[in-house]
């Protein structure tokens, strides 16, 4: 992997591959550069993708204490890496990220979203003390216990599944990355629709939701291209949250070359 260093002095370490106009692609919550790895292969055919891994993850550093500021300054210096300026795609939380630093001024000709998690329900929003909790269980070491308390109080996901989760393989990497699901709360904030900082995007975007998804996320996405001065949304049929990345990539590559 190559690495950039952040203004806030934090090694920011990406993969670059293919050539062609510089696209970045920023990871969700409880993963890494990895997610994006599929997706990226097929972008390379049409632009110079950087996939990179957010601190806290993978081969990039950390610092304390968090702040969503530093995670924007870190975008900033992949943006640099990449020449200045570029196309920029966000999945989930990864999506809130995003539309953070589009609002702050960085420099991305074109932003696109993966269902940004914002609802517009109060009653359906996980709860308002996440990244407390969250703290609380990594302090004490209880990564597994974090992990758990994401997938079924935040995501949703039927004890059941849990439970069998944490008997397969991928169980250790969720633990590995747990202390950086505080770090997405925080972006997120209390999952309301952050209306004021949307307003403030100038890139044209793209706010895209899948037809099988929750269906607060199809909304959310109609919601926030309408609030987002340049912006349109989609709906991808048939996709979940984790989206095929065959079915993604020639919709962002319409849309990135347009």
């Amino acid at each position: 992997m190559d690495t950039v260093t952040s203004e806030n002095g934090t090694t920011i370490a990406f993969d670059r591959l293919g050539d062609g106009p510089p696209v970045i692609l920023v990871c969700g919550a409880s993963t890494d550069h990895r997610a994006n790895a599929p997706l990226a292969e097929l972008l390379a055919e049409h632009f110079n993708v950087f996939n990179y891994d957010r601190r806290g993850r993978g081969d990039s550093g950390d610092a304390a204490p968090y702040a969503v500021e530093r995670e924007v300054e870190d975008l900033d210096a992949v943006i640099d890496a990449a020449g200045g300026s570029a196309f920029v795609y966000g999945t989930s939380s990864g999506g809130a990220l995003t539309l953070e630093a589009a609002a702050s001024g960085l420099a991305i000709t074109k932003l696109a979203m993966w269902e940004p998690p914002f609802s517009l329900d109060e009653s359906g929003r996980p709860p308002a003390d996440q990244v407390e909790q969250y703290n609380q269980m990594i302090s004490a070491g209880r990564r597994g216990d974090a992990v758990e308390y994401f997938m079924t109080q935040v995501v949703g996901l039927p004890p059941e599944f849990v439970a069998h989760a944490k008997n397969a393989p991928f169980w250790q990497a969720q633990e590995a990355l747990a202390h950086t699901l505080a770090y997405d709360a925080t972006i997120m904030g209390d999952h309301s629709l952050p209306t004021e900082r949307a307003t403030s995007v100038a890139a044209p975007t793209l706010v895209m939701a899948g037809g099988e998804s929750f269906p607060f996320m199809r909304e959310t996405a109609r919601v926030l291209a309408d609030v987002i001065p340049d912006a349109q949304s989609r709906i991808l049929e048939g996709q979940e949250h984790n989206v095929d990345p065959s079915v993604l990539a020639p919709v962002l590559v319409e849309y990135f070359t347009a």
